[in-house]
């Protein structure tokens, strides 16, 4: 039976050149995340390294879940106020996911050490941006619809195994300058060691902290992240907290890394998401214009496994991530074409059936614990494609509309909600 450890304690940030290694040790176990960057000339300037350090906090969650210890000493790493609001709110909200798998609540975890964070402002170009990249629609939106007025590179993490396929022929196809992180992660945690907790972990935020550290070493003022309005609803609630699997994409995690950043580091710095008040069927749409990357873009996280043995070349057609990116593209692309992109028809596949009632808000589970968008926008999608010609002799597509009965229709989800804190250069 798997035990809690009694303490994880952060031990030591080392920068050496052009690279970040995270020490950390659970229970007296020793471990080390590094992570190497190109297109970047020095990491050692007091910002950066600032910002390496709030990158550390985050990461060590990648092996605090091993033991999911009672206890976290960050010792004498600068931490401040809005940077401990942000690492608390990482353990809690970012593990969610992981304390609901484990039947494991994280209530009583307490939070020991840290200094106070001495502010080294920086001075950069706010013209110049970074934009991180992962080859779904997401980014490749992004990348399509900023500002022509803008520098943008894209900002690539790539691991240790290498390098993701489809993502490279998606940034192929940008044109644009790549700055890259390569993460090697401790491989105790990739072990299958059967005495470590497992689970999901907050890596959008970590991805988003070495991207700002990437902005800041080469005078970029800007950090352009792709999550979208639904990013922060939850799957589900449990014991009274709201649990999401794309907390670190949420609006509510984007606000905290401000604030951690900005307190370090001064205003000059902007990390937003340009996104963030667009839902997915508006990704979608836009997408579905930019024929140059149908047939290089990949979404299904089977292609994304860290070991490049297992990955996936092509779309597996059968995973929740494939059902919904099929899903929202039908109202906007022909059968046909959706066919041709995918290799697979996971709308009209009977074994998808259950998966499909699930994404639209019918299943007796919760919403997949994946990155897709919520039940209300799926039925939406799937009220569209139902009245769709080409697609009716797929009864069952309407039979699960007329259950569904969205909140919405379709021209009020291709319309701006919610809050944003895109600044105004960064848009048409």
């Amino acid at each position: 039976m798997k035990r809690r450890a009694e303490v994880f304690t952060y031990t030591g940030l080392e920068v050496d050149g052009v690279t970040l290694r995270g020490h950390y040790e659970l229970d007296g176990r020793a471990f080390v995340e590094m992570v190497t960057f190109e297109g970047v000339a020095d990491l050692n300037g007091p910002a950066v390294r600032s910002l390496g350090e709030l990158w550390y906090l985050v990461a060590g969650l990648s092996y605090y879940k091993a033991g999911a210890a009672r206890r976290i000493d960050v010792r004498d790493t600068p931490l401040g106020d809005a940077g401990r609001a942000f690492l608390l709110a990482a353990l809690h909200d970012g593990l969610g996911e992981f304390a609901v798998r484990n039947n494991l609540p994280l209530d009583d975890v307490v939070l020991e050490g840290g200094l106070e964070v001495r502010a080294a402002p920086l001075v950069l170009d706010a013209r110049r941006v970074l934009t991180p990249f992962g080859g779904g629609i997401d980014s490749v939106v992004t990348v399509a619809q900023l500002s022509d007025a803008l520098d943008q590179a894209l900002f690539v993490v790539s691991p240790a195994g290498g390098r993701f396929a489809p993502l490279e022929a998606s940034a192929a196809v940008t044109g644009l300058e790549i700055v890259r992180a390569t993460r090697r992660l401790d491989p105790q945690v990739t072990s299958d060691d059967d005495q470590f907790f497992n689970g999901h972990v907050p890596v959008t935020a970590m991805v988003t902290l070495l991207a700002a550290v990437a902005a800041a070493a080469t005078g970029r003022g800007g950090v352009v992240m792709s999550n979208e309005h639904s990013a922060s609803a939850p799957n589900l609630h449990w014991r009274g907290r709201a649990i999401n699997h794309q907390w670190s994409k949420s609006f509510e995690a984007e606000v905290l890394i401000g604030a951690a950043i900005s307190e370090r580091v001064g205003k000059a710095l902007c990390v937003a998401s340009f996104l963030r008040d667009r839902s997915e069927l508006w990704v979608a749409q836009v997408f579905s214009a930019l024929i140059e990357y149908h047939h290089v873009f990949r979404s299904c996280n089977r292609a994304f496994t860290q070991s490049s043995e297992r990955r996936a070349a092509q779309w597996c057609g059968e995973c929740d991530k494939c059902l919904f990116i099929n899903l929202v593209l039908a109202p906007f692309l022909a059968r046909t074409e959706l066919a041709s992109i995918f290799a697979h028809e996971p709308l009209s596949n009977p074994a998808r059936e259950g998966q499909l009632r699930t994404l639209v808000g019918l299943g007796v589970e919760h919403k997949p614990f994946e990155c897709v968008g919520d039940p209300d926008e799926s039925a939406v999608a799937l009220a569209r494609v139902s009245q769709m010609p080409e697609w009716r002799d797929v009864a069952n597509l309407a039979n699960l509309a007329s259950e569904a009965a969205p909140a919405h229709d379709l021209a009020d989800l291709l319309t701006p909600k919610g809050p944003s804190r895109v600044p105004a250069h960064w848009i048409r």
